[in-house]
């Protein structure tokens, strides 16, 4: 028998129980070892997903690691055993955008594991084989469960173009900042300067990489190289601008919701900023992300803060709403 956490409706779950399900041609069936909770994730438990970007009846769970358990028709057999992670999209692989690489932003329609597919708050977990990333043997799969949101800032980065020397921030302290503040670290910056409210998050972020920490009251540096906006606030976009300089780069990441808010065009041209964002993380970015973390230059583990079993979903997504200064990654395990 396989559970899994079944949310019918906005607020309405339950642990359901079932055959362990069989993968199909090109398949695998993925015993899960933990699954992350984030904010997408509260999101949809509390009904605020836009309707194209979801499906009830749904097994929620879209950061996951595991282990290959059985693989399907078409599968090469000895990736059974290997420790593994997994694009959350399910591209088409023949669309303009997916030939470009940009395999997040399919032309055959929204389609993601979690969302509008059954994902990984279950024990079991039915991925196409072509989305794995498999891991080393051994590989730390509590700390692997950060690879989804890593590769998201991957992407970030990536766009951002960091050069060594160059000034570079983050805004946003989060589970996404936190590993942008990591990857931003490895490009070698003269300066990393984070923005976030919560003073509790300051040591992570400077064991990250950070060499400055301030509140966003406070404006900082206003001449920075390159600042990648993460934290999806009200105003953050456009205080994430405010930092950059004449020319500057600004990646945004973050989804303040249904509330919009005001970044100026007028701040944007008259300063020439280079403005860009990201939705998701393409195929190029988990990769960017894999080799970063099984060489060791992603440390992961430590973001994690709290682990709880898969029935207590509906806690780990009020905890997740509480926030708060020990809030980190909240991962569930089946």
């Amino acid at each position: 028998m396989s559970r899994s956490v079944l949310l019918e409706g906005p607020g309405r779950r339950r642990v359901v129980k079932g055959e362990v399900p069989e993968p199909g041609p090109g398949e695998v069936l993925v015993r899960v070892a933990a699954a992350g909770i984030c904010g997408s994730d509260r999101e949809m438990y509390e009904g605020g997903r836009p309707e194209p970007y979801r499906t009830f009846p749904i097994v929620p769970g879209h950061e996951w690691s595991g282990t290959i358990e059985e693989t399907g028709p078409g599968v090469d057999p000895s990736l059974t055993g290997r420790p593994t992670v997994g694009e959350g999209f399910v591209n088409c692989q023949v669309c303009d955008r997916c030939r470009a690489g940009d395999t997040n932003l399919c032309g055959a329609g929204y389609d993601e594991i979690g969302f509008t597919r059954p994902g990984a708050f279950a024990d079991h977990l039915i991925v196409p084989a072509r989305l794995l990333h498999p891991l080393p043997a051994g590989t730390d799969l509590r700390a692997a469960v950060l690879l989804e949101p890593a590769a998201v800032a991957a992407a970030a980065v990536l766009r951002a173009a960091p050069v060594p020397g160059e000034r570079v921030g983050v805004v946003g302290a989060g589970t996404l900042g936190l590993l942008t503040i990591q990857l931003l670290a490895a490009s070698s910056p003269a300066e990393l300067v984070v923005s976030d409210p919560r003073a509790g998050r300051e040591a992570v972020a400077r064991a990250g990489g950070a060499t400055a920490y301030f509140h966003p009251d406070r404006l900082g540096a206003t001449d920075l190289d390159v600042v990648v906006e993460t934290a999806g606030a009200r105003d953050s976009a456009a205080a994430a601008a405010r930092q950059v300089r004449r020319g500057g780069r600004l990646v945004l990441t973050g989804i303040p919701g249904v509330v919009s808010e005001m970044l100026s065009p007028s701040m944007i041209v008259e300063r020439q900023l280079m403005v860009t964002s990201v939705f998701g993380a393409p195929s190029a970015a988990w990769t960017h992300a894999v080799r970063m973390f099984t060489s060791g230059l992603l440390d992961l583990g430590p973001l994690v803060t709290h682990e709880l079993p898969l029935e207590a979903y509906s806690d780990a997504v009020a905890l997740l709403g509480q926030g708060g200064e020990g809030v980190g990654k909240i991962i569930l395990r089946p």
